[in-house]
């Protein structure tokens, strides 16, 4: 099968496009025809101890075969899926994965458009009912709120009955603007914590400055979740909050109801270019400009 994969630790300049064996589904797994593979800003850092190996972790694609013990995907069904990332990515003609991380891929988008969802809308989905807590009728200042994590952050907490107020940099407020936000505030024209106080929760997908002046904005028992960078546990402390970061984790369960909720009109994904996968470099080069506005994506099939 034809195959994207970094030999060498030095960003793209590392990938190579080649032919590698195709492989096989083991008890649990499920080999996957990739449709489309969605790649992210720096996940060429993450397998750099296990080289070589294949990038790109979320994905969309058809069913080709299954091993033993695979009860609940069929051959020919139409999936989507975040893999772990201690194994081979989906920047590849197929990939193996676990029937556990699977999904059912939205009716109403094409697998360019769903393969763009998994990590970015697992990640702000488990940063704001997971970690966040977020519920109906709370304050939640979501930082990058047209980012790749933030514009379906800000969509989910809108759905769910919150109240959100957004950080952008000042090429993006137009675009935030259309995500119809309660407040969106301007970095770094606007410190953000000259006209917010008292949120119930910080979601922040930025890190740096923004994170650090984060606690301040915070109601006493409020939430700082990041998955930009650690928050100081000792302002935390200080404030009366609590401050956690995470990295995400792959859950077909969850998958499931996004995909409902894109059918239903209300996650919508936004891509910013699409390459062949021979072009998987220059898509990895794409994906680290400042200047994205969406999700990069390998078509891998044409549609």
């Amino acid at each position: 099968m034809n195959a994207v994969r970094l030999h060498t630790a030095n960003g793209p300049a590392g990938l190579i496009y080649e032919q590698i064996e195709t492989p096989e589904p083991n008890i649990g797994e499920v080999l996957v025809r990739v449709h489309a593979a969605a790649i992210t800003r720096d996940e060429l850092d993450w397998p750099v101890n296990r080289l070589p190996a294949i990038p790109s972790y979320e994905f969309s694609g058809i069913v080709s075969a299954i091993g033993q013990g695979v009860d609940g995907i069929l051959v020919g069904e139409q999936v989507y899926a975040l893999s772990p990332f201690d194994r081979n990515g989906s920047a590849a003609d197929y990939m193996i994965i676990s029937e556990e991380f699977l999904a059912t891929k939205p009716r109403t988008l094409d697998f360019v458009q769903s393969a763009s969802i998994p990590l970015a809308a697992l990640t702000a989905w488990q940063g704001l009912f997971e970690h966040g807590q977020l519920s109906k009728g709370q304050r939640v200042l979501i930082h990058g709120a047209t980012g790749g994590v933030g514009h379906f952050a800000v969509q989910l907490a809108r759905l769910y009955g919150a109240n959100v107020i957004g950080t952008v940099s000042s090429r993006n407020v137009e675009a935030a603007r259309k995500l119809d936000l309660m407040e969106v505030i301007e970095h770094p024209t606007t410190r953000f914590e000259e006209v917010v106080d008292q949120v119930d929760l910080v979601f922040d997908t930025v890190g740096g400055d923004r994170l650090d002046r984060s606690t301040s904005v915070l109601r006493p028992g409020g939430r700082l979740v990041s998955v930009a960078s650690e928050p100081s546990q000792e302002q935390a402390t200080a404030r009366g909050i609590k401050a956690i970061y995470f990295v995400v984790e792959p859950n077909g369960k969850q998958l499931v109801e996004l995909a409902k909720l894109a059918d239903n009109g209300d996650l919508e994904p936004t891509i910013d270019e699409i390459f062949p996968l021979a072009r998987a470099r220059q898509a990895f080069e794409r994906s680290m400009s400042a200047h994205t506005a969406g999700k990069i994506v390998l078509r891998i099939v044409d549609e």
